[in-house]
């Protein structure tokens, strides 16, 4: 599975973004999408998943009520629409996609939050 991320940039605190994952299989092979971000120096966290059937998702703690991920089947694209942004959201942001036992994962985007 191969994903590619746009939609990265720089952002003012308190604004918003949309990242975008295009991905290579059809989202009915793929069992789970999501996004993570990393921090230099810090682990890679978990941002926000869905699932490709049903349409769960789970959110980290610190960006409830104001991240969305969604998925537009007939696109093969995952979305990640953040809002109200702050500095602690400045990371490079991963595309992730899990099919049966394996992890894919796209080339991060950076977004940077200025405040």
């Amino acid at each position: 599975v191969q994903l590619v991320e746009s939609g990265g940039g720089l952002v003012q605190a308190g604004g918003s973004l949309r990242l975008s994952c295009a991905h290579s299989r059809s989202t009915f092979s793929i069992n789970l999408l999501g996004w993570y971000r990393q921090v230099p120096g810090n682990e890679r966290e978990l941002v926000a998943v869905i699932t490709s059937g049903g349409g769960s998702t789970n959110y980290a703690d610190s960006v409830k009520g104001r991240f969305t991920i969604s998925r537009d089947n007939a696109k093969n694209t995952v979305y990640l629409q953040m809002n109200s942004l702050t500095s602690e959201d400045t990371a490079v942001y991963y595309c992730y996609a899990r099919q049966f036992q394996y992890n894919y994962w796209g080339q991060g985007t950076q977004v940077t939050v200025s405040s």
